[in-house]
């Protein structure tokens, strides 16, 4: 049987179905993972989205025309049986499953395998074949906890709040930064956040998910400001919105921080390893939980993946997509990954 799913150069293509999977150019029909910009875009006739992501998409978007589907509901198109799956990403994540003539593929979108508590968690789905990201797929990537992360930035933000300095968090707008609040301890001080994050934390609200209670700036005096923290898109750093809160301590929030030397480009005061992607130990627990032979490794560390996924024994190659240039910690990836790669290959040759 021909492969169900191919690259073209509108993005990944479903051939018996006859439909897109987070298409980078405009097409007719479109199932979309979740909402982040470059697994999202405008001009597409048709989308299928989880019913959970629906508003989050139309909130990015504007007026699309977009049907929501159940996890685990199922729909019939061209003879494919299209299911979606949590990916524990973000709000409204998904991973696609699509079955033709007993043969099931599943593409993941982004994933991460920690629970958190603004989204359903990831949930493995068995497939012959399963297309994956590999966003931190390198074995130096090795997440804590969320909670030890938590404690640490409610740690920070007490101990500046008790000099009198307004605390500045910097996580994208959406996803990064609800998770964020939802770890913060509000006992400590007003939470406040930017104009483009407090939209979303409504959608979240909307959609279930126990945030906090936030303000805008305007809301708080200059006294109260020196107790708060300020969550903020990187966008908003070095910019005019910034100098309201005068001597300030900031931090960015990302997986990226692991990385010797991405605080310092930044030019932050702490760098805080929180992901919403799969780490290493991560990204190999889903690919083996969901039994596949076949493995497709997409945006990320393709070669150091696909070679080690080899040299486990499974079939593995990669697809060339034009994912990665979106809301989520791309801002500070290292170009290239020169670190990281001397890492894996000093991994490589101490596990030999």
């Amino acid at each position: 049987m021909a492969d169900m799913v191919v690259v073209r150069k509108e993005g990944l293509y479903c051939v018996p179905g006859g439909f897109y999977i987070d298409p980078w150019r405009p097409v007719e029909r479109a199932v979309i993972t979740h909402a982040h910009g470059d697994h999202a875009r405008y001009g597409h006739g048709k989308y299928l989205t989880a019913a959970s992501g629906v508003h989050v998409l139309r909130s990015r978007l504007g007026d699309i025309q977009v049907d929501g589907l159940q996890y685990g509901e199922t729909v019939v198109h061209n003879g494919v049986t299209v299911s979606l799956h949590p990916a524990g990403h973000v709000l409204g994540s998904a991973q696609v499953r699509m079955e033709y003539q007993g043969e099931v593929w599943v593409a993941s979108g982004d994933y991460k395998i920690e629970p958190d508590k603004t989204c359903a968690p990831f949930e493995p789905v068995r497939c012959d074949t399963f297309i994956t990201e590999s966003t931190f797929g390198l074995p130096i990537y090795r997440w804590e906890p969320e909670q030890s992360i938590f404690d640490d930035i409610n740690r920070w933000w007490k101990k500046n709040a008790d000099e009198g300095r307004p605390s500045v968090i910097f996580g994208y707008s959406f996803g990064k930064a609800q998770r964020i609040l939802s770890g913060l301890d509000p006992s400590i001080g007003p939470i406040v956040c930017h104009g483009a994050v407090e939209p979303l934390n409504r959608v979240y609200r909307e959609g279930g998910v126990m945030l906090p209670p936030t303000l805008m700036v305007s809301d708080v005096d200059k006294a109260a400001l020196k107790q708060s923290i300020i969550v903020a898109p990187p966008s908003a750093s070095g910019s005019p919105w910034m100098k309201r809160f005068g001597d300030y301590s900031d931090a960015f929030a990302s997986g990226w921080m692991q990385l010797r030397g991405a605080r310092r480009r930044r030019g932050v005061d702490r760098g805080f390893v929180l992901s919403d992607h799969a780490d290493w130990p991560g990204l190999m627990s889903a690919i083996a939980a969901t039994g596949a032979q076949r493995i497709i490794v997409t945006h990320g560390s393709i070669p150091v993946m696909v070679k080690w996924l080899c040299q486990q024994g499974l079939d593995a190659a990669g697809f060339d997509t034009e994912y990665g240039d979106d809301d989520d910690d791309v801002g500070i990836a290292p170009q290239p990954a020169t670190e990281a790669e001397q890492a894996v290959e000093k991994q490589e040759t101490n596990d030999a």
